[in-house]
């Protein structure tokens, strides 16, 4: 059962999160505590140790104070800045952080060279009566969470709690 939680909640909130971004350019907070809280509940029953919790707290902190310094230059949304520290704390400080901050760095360039394509074309999209969120064609922000929540789910097989989760199904 609790194997079940740990498939579901993290692609659950990121699923959420990339939704809500997309419609209304917000990431509610309760998404990233979601995935804050679930982690501190689940960590422990697939027998993680202090030391390892304690770890994927210090690499979810590097992410929330780089990503606190680029909301600071008002480059980054704060709610971009929790979802990804949250979703970093399911990685740890190990390899698995590094594949997933690539995957969110590579999507996310991807996901905003669409979205200016995308805003370049709005004269003829509204023409012709596409059903694009408002929110894309006139904002001058880009909507980061999408680029989180497909990078979080590449990576995530490679999360140690889905291992952990998997390895004690067997």
């Amino acid at each position: 059962m609790l194997e079940a939680a740990v498939l579901l909640i993290f692609p659950l909130c990121m699923s959420i999160a990339a939704i809500s971004d997309l419609l209304t350019m917000t990431i509610p907070n309760r998404v990233s505590l979601a995935l804050a809280v679930s982690f501190l509940v689940l960590a422990p029953v697939f027998g993680f140790s202090f030391a390892e919790i304690g770890m994927h707290f210090a690499g979810a902190g590097i992410v929330f104070f780089a990503c606190f310094a680029l909301f600071a230059l008002n480059v980054m949304g704060g709610g971009d800045a929790k979802l990804l520290a949250a979703a970093a704390l399911w990685f740890g400080f190990d390899s698995s952080l590094m594949e997933f901050l690539v995957y969110v760095a590579f999507i996310g360039g991807v996901v905003t060279v669409l979205i200016v394509l995308l805003r370049s074309q709005s004269s003829i999209i509204m023409a012709i009566g596409l059903p694009v969120p408002n929110s894309l064609m006139v904002a001058k922000k880009i909507p980061y969470g999408i680029a989180i929540a497909i990078g979080g789910i590449l990576a995530f097989p490679s999360s140690p709690l889905l291992i952990a989760a998997t390895q004690g199904a067997l």
